[in-house]
């Protein structure tokens, strides 16, 4: 097994989901910048990374039809298929590797990331991932992208991150992608820490 999958699997069958550090009870800055810039229901959304959260449960409750989540770890991806129930059905779920999987084409309208770009310390996992974006996301849709800001934590689970202000986040990505807006937050976590994140949305051109 991928030594980075291997982390991710021990983390979510050893820990209680509720208790790790990045847990939200909802994820109110990702929904509100999803229904204010694709407001179409209908919409194709993915979630990259977003195996237990608790999005995509906000997604369907407020109107998502066509959700995807997507996660290098299958015991996050069923933690969230148990506790959706009988709506899990509605849901596509997909387990791989961010940087190589095999995704469609111009599949998406909005590309959701809540800290897994941060996590790329390597630039070339990165220009893998942006390769990703350019290929899944149609011309005209978003790439929302929350990591770790400039004043967040340097560790995250174990492992070393990359910080980011808006404009260096949106570098990395290029010119194929204007940025929109970028928002902060500062999450509480379950431990009552606190910890600053930067959100971005980028517009595919």
């Amino acid at each position: 097994m991928d030594q980075k999958k291997k982390h991710w699997e021990t983390i979510y069958q050893t820990k209680d989901v509720h208790t790790v550090s990045w847990f939200q009870q909802e994820a109110r800055e990702s929904v509100h910048l999803i229904t204010r810039f694709a407001p179409d229901r209908t919409a194709p959304i993915i979630d990259v990374g977003g195996g237990a959260s608790v999005l995509v449960d906000d997604l369907i409750a407020a109107g998502y039809t066509d959700v995807t989540v997507f996660d290098l770890s299958e015991t996050a991806l069923e933690i969230s298929r148990q506790r959706l129930g009988d709506a899990a059905a509605r849901v596509k779920w997909i387990a791989g590797d961010v940087r190589d999987a095999p995704l469609a084409d111009r599949a998406y309208d909005i590309w959701h990331d809540r800290a897994v770009f941060h996590f790329l310390t390597d630039a070339s996992d990165r220009k893998a991932y942006v390769a990703q974006v350019q290929r899944t996301v149609r011309p005209g849709g978003y790439v929302l992208v929350a990591t770790f800001a400039e004043d967040g934590p340097a560790m995250c689970s174990g492992l070393p991150v990359v910080r980011y202000s808006a404009e260096s986040l949106h570098s990395e990505f290029g010119p194929a992608f204007r940025i929109v807006t970028s928002e902060h937050e500062d999450h509480h976590t379950p431990a009552g820490r606190e910890q600053s994140f930067l959100y971005c949305l980028c517009r595919r051109e």
